[in-house]
């Protein structure tokens, strides 16, 4: 489980940006204005032949240009303004199981904005985890395997909350197929009706892509595990929570973090150690678990 804190309004002053331009390090490395969201209306040809020299989920290489569907262009925010506040406050919620017993539940609904990601279970353990969720973010894989593997956890599928918004991490072809069914209210490539995963009727306003620039930025200058260099580089990225955790540092003033699952292609130590960093610069609230 992940809890994190952080701003984009100028007017807050207790934002996280203010404390990352206080280091010279963090300083250099985050980009307040990289392109978050891709759309369809944002791929042209020479974008996507910019793209085509990235793998997947950063890019488009050995992907062919007919048929791609991303995501309508976002008619709001994905975090409207609070109205009568100049800051926003987020809690990212992973699925590592740190929350257990914790008893942090009012806490992480007390946050302006609630993140989920992967299998977020909430039933029967509000006390420790909440139950409010205002961005779930996903995969293909993890919206439709979660709630096999976690029914004993009583999840059993996406959250559907009112006016909830779905971030999509197109990780591979699968992706897109996906992607493909869910707008054109067809079975996508595995047989699965893609809509009745999410809120009824699924809105497609409230449906966001992460751009594959965003993705890469993660990557790479915060996250270059130095299995990149072995022969399974092109199946290393980080974790789903990670590019959760940084899709929340780019739009919130606070944050508030939890543990995540470290998986093969994933580096946990180094995801492990960048949030202790941030944690101890004070750029993010990360709750470790009672010693």
């Amino acid at each position: 489980n992940l809890l994190l804190y952080c701003c984009v309004l100028q007017k807050c002053e207790s934002s996280l940006w203010n404390v990352i331009k206080q280091d010279p390090e963090l300083r250099d490395k985050f980009i307040p204005d990289i392109r978050m969201f891709v759309h369809n209306g944002s791929i042209s040809m020479s974008e996507w032949n910019r793209l085509s020299h990235f793998n997947n989920p950063f890019g488009f290489m050995n992907y062919s240009h007919d048929g791609k569907r991303t995501s309508t262009r976002p008619k709001n925010p994905l975090l409207p303004p609070k109205p009568g506040r100049d800051c926003i406050s987020c809690a990212v919620v992973g699925a590592g199981g740190v929350l257990w017993k914790s008893r942090k539940g009012r806490e992480i609904d007390s946050h302006d904005y609630v993140f989920r990601v992967n299998g977020a279970a909430t039933k029967g353990f509000e006390e420790d985890v909440g139950n409010r969720t205002d961005v779930y973010v996903h995969t293909y894989h993890s919206i439709t395997s979660s709630a096999y593997l976690l029914k004993k956890y009583n999840y059993t599928g996406a959250p559907r909350d009112e006016g909830i918004k779905y971030v999509l991490i197109p990780e591979a072809m699968r992706d897109y197929k996906w992607m493909t069914g869910l707008y054109k209210k067809e079975r996508a490539h595995d047989g699965r009706r893609p809509w009745t995963y999410y809120s009824s009727p699924f809105d497609e306003t409230r449906f966001y892509v992460l751009h594959m620039d965003f993705l890469r930025y993660a990557r790479n200058r915060f996250l270059m595990s130095p299995s990149l260099n072995g022969s399974k580089w092109a199946i290393v990225r980080p974790t789903n929570g990670a590019f959760t955790m940084f899709l929340a540092l780019q739009l919130c003033d606070k944050v508030t973090d939890t543990s995540v699952i470290f998986y093969i292609n994933h580096n946990y130590n180094m995801e492990r150690d960048l949030w202790k960093t941030l944690h101890e610069l004070k750029v993010i609230n990360m709750y470790q678990g009672e010693p």
